[in-house]
């Protein structure tokens, strides 16, 4: 299982532990992955993610996972996350569209 958020795909950075000597061994910073079920209104059903901390705060931010998709950009996004971006425009367009009818 890899160490990697499935919404903006954040990994594993590698750098130094540098002693007081400064003798350098290499080291890995670790990314906080949580498992998480977000709520999506748009799709009326849950969706259970593996995001790091940054990223679940930034969803709570922007108000949810429907505006927090809807919102960011496809570059930043991996495909899981474009997936996901993909089924909450078209639920959101066909909600539209009954309201609209």
């Amino acid at each position: 299982m890899a160490r990697r958020c499935e919404l903006t795909g954040v990994g594993v950075l590698t750098g130094n532990n540098v002693s007081h000597a400064n003798n350098r061994s290499r080291r890995r910073f670790l990314p906080n992955i949580q498992r998480v079920s977000l709520q999506s209104n748009a799709l009326g059903s849950t969706v259970h993610l593996r995001v790091t901390a940054a990223t679940l705060r930034t969803v709570e931010h922007n108000g949810g996972l429907d505006s927090f998709l809807v919102s960011f950009s496809d570059s930043k996004l991996t495909a899981t996350g474009i997936r996901l971006k993909r089924q909450v425009k078209k639920a959101l367009a066909a909600k539209q569209a009954v309201v609209a009818a």
